[in-house]
């Protein structure tokens, strides 16, 4: 196939706008899948995407359409639209020259829509506009096309205008790809042969899959590798494409988009956004291809397997996932009460809840989690410099003989004494809220419950207004954006920068159950509102915790002192059920041998937290 005949090219838009869909009906047009084989979003393959109705995971796919007489080669990559996944986007963006900008008709552009968009723009690529669900009810078409145009400053008849659900006009936009996207650069395949890391996976088999796009030259099987970065050398097992599965291949030119399985076992080998090359050009000066900035993490939590043995297993399956993951972090930790885990870094709440639940359901672990946290700085009274991590670079915040030492905060259960601190600073974000003006007033109330700041408000077309804010970024973690969704009927969206660390007054709040400090549960909130989130968490825990053979005291504390209680009462069974009359006294000595059991488990306070328990609690 000549490079001139290929079109790389990923659907971007904002999360629930139809890129799946469409996804179906250019594999449909195609003929890339049999009639009998196709179902609804068929490039979502997780189960967790099928049951959340989300894309979590980049999937590339190809294909094949005619046009003018002529065959090209149609290679696409659907993308997620969650903000929390915006690193699976930027990944994609790379591997290609152009983008399908899609919009939901009912409501419009909305805040991942353009932050997508600026990544699009800033790889220079060619933006094919299209409004979605022309065929809803309550679809504003004209008002969508009006803003597109606005936003990309573009004639309002370029916007195409489609139901990917019914399969209306969804030839044009493949006809748009074909005619407006770019080919590869021919001379390319002239070249030393070089590939993009794009994503990868494990197979026990085959090693390390690497997913990667061919910038220039070619390869064949069996062919001896080496990557850039990490200087590693494999020999390649397989290469081949996606349709959507591995299909073998012979050869991948300057251009393609394919697969190739390096033979290499040990994943931390193979990084994304390393270059590929043929061990045979060694000699030759060849320049790595332009990677990936790295996904810095701002949300944290420590995993522990329920069982001590399954540490290395935890270790391998973080490990794994992090080929596939690239943006998730971690490091190992020990704690005296959870035992040995890995304090992981991630980019959002939705973020860290999916990998918890892949380790759960691809390697059969059971999970401690603890809850979500942002990173701190915590200055102490000697200006001491308590640890340090990989995971987090810092820098001192003033240079010089007498500079004060910046320490890292990733968990509750590393603050320090509150004697021994003498500042704490937290990361601020810049919130951008596009919503319907007639749900702008419910959503000021959310952000009013909140500590922050208001900025300004811009109006965003006749319908529309984009309300910015800044505040901790350890209140958007906590359910914010599920708040805006429900104050709006889903119609609101919101994107976040990171704007830097600024004062809190904060403090450690620690939970009890029956007594016994657990660690996991721990939380740094506002002093100022410990209370609140002390009642609000016991009462999550109340309703979760399964009940015991003895009562359970559920208690919140801040330094010692019990700020909010509740009770799960004991099971009740009734012993003297079997007993038909008789003496009371053979009753009573029944009920005292209950009543001595559950005080003597009382006494143990021996109470197993479920590992769901845990995930209710970070869900919120």
């Amino acid at each position: 196939m000549r490079a001139e005949q290929i079109r790389n090219f990923v659907i971007i838009s904002h999360v629930d706008h139809g890129k799946s869909t469409l996804a179906d009906r250019f594999l449909e047009l195609t003929k890339t899948i049999s009639p009998e084989k196709m179902r609804a979003q068929f490039l979502d393959t997780m189960d967790l995407e099928q049951e959340r109705g989300i894309t979590i995971k980049l999937q590339p796919v190809r294909m094949e359409s005619k046009f003018a007489d002529c065959r090209y080669i149609l290679n696409l990559i659907d993308t997620p639209g969650h903000v929390d996944f915006s690193y699976e986007v930027s990944r994609s963006l790379a591997a290609v020259e152009g983008a399908v900008l899609l919009v939901d008709a009912s409501k419009g552009i909305q805040a991942q829509t353009v932050a997508n968009l600026d990544l699009a723009q800033q790889q220079n690529l060619i933006i094919i506009p299209v409004v979605n669900k022309i065929d809803l009810p309550q679809a504003r078409i004209d008002e969508t096309v009006e803003e597109i145009g606005d936003l990309l400053k573009i004639n309002k008849n370029k916007v195409l205008k489609i139901s990917a659900k019914f399969g209306t006009n969804v030839e044009q936009v493949l006809g748009a790809v074909i005619k407006n996207i770019p080919a590869p650069p021919r001379e390319n395949l002239e070249k030393p042969f070089r590939a993009l890391i794009f994503d990868s996976k494990y197979d026990s088999y085959k090693g390390v899959i690497a997913y990667v796009r061919i910038v220039d030259g070619e390869i064949e099987t069996e062919t001896k590798i080496k990557l850039l970065a990490t200087q590693a050398r494999g020999e390649i097992k397989e290469l081949g494409v996606f349709k959507p599965e591995f299909s073998p291949w012979n050869k991948l030119s300057a251009g393609e988009i394919g697969y190739i399985a390096t033979g290499i076992k040990e994943p931390g080998e193979i990084r994304v956004g390393d270059t590929i090359v043929n061990q045979k050009v060694e000699k030759i000066d060849i320049h790595p291809l332009p990677g990936y900035k790295e996904a810095k993490p701002m949300v944290f939590a420590s995993l522990f397997p329920e069982n001590p043995d399954d540490f290395d297993l935890l270790k391998d399956s973080l490990s794994k996932l992090r080929l596939n993951d690239p943006s998730l972090v971690f490091e190992p930790e020990t704690k005296e009460c959870l035992g040995r885990g890995f304090r992981c870094g991630f980019l959002g709440t939705l973020h860290t809840e999916i990998t918890s639940e892949r380790i759960h359901r691809e390697f059969g672990l059971d999970l401690v989690i603890s809850a979500p946290s942002v990173v701190f700085k915590v200055i102490d009274q000697k200006n001491r410099e308590r640890f340090n991590s990989r995971i987090y670079n810092h820098t001192l915040a003033n240079q010089g003989s007498r500079a004060e030492r910046e320490v890292l905060i990733y968990s509750a259960s590393d603050w320090p004494d509150v004697l021994e601190i003498k500042r704490v600073e937290e990361p601020w974000v810049s919130l951008e809220i596009i919503t319907p003006t007639k749900y702008m007033g419910r959503v000021l109330e959310v952000l009013e419950s909140l500590q922050g700041h208001y900025v300004k408000t811009q109006y965003f077309g006749p319908e529309k207004v984009i309300l910015i804010y800044e505040l901790s970024l350890r209140e958007i973690i906590v359910n914010l954006y599920d708040k805006i969704k429900s104050a709006t009927q889903g119609y609101a969206s919101m994107n976040y920068k990171i704007l830097g660390f600024r004062p809190g007054d904060l403090v450690k709040m620690e939970i009890l159950i029956a007594g016994k400090k657990e660690e996991a549960f721990s939380r740094i909130v506002s002093r100022e509102r410990v209370y609140q989130k002390g009642k609000s968490l016991i009462r999550k825990l109340k309703e979760t915790l399964p009940s015991q053979q003895f009562s359970v005291a559920l208690q919140a504390a801040v330094n010692g002192k019990i700020i909010a209680r509740e009770t799960i009462k004991a099971k009740r069974k009734d012993v003297i059920a079997p007993l038909y009359g008789g003496d009371y006294t053979r009753k009573r000595k029944l009920l005292e041998k209950q009543k001595k059991g559950k005080r003597a488990l009382k006494a143990r306070g021996e109470v197993k937290i479920p590992p769901k328990v845990f995930l209710e609690v970070f869900r919120g």
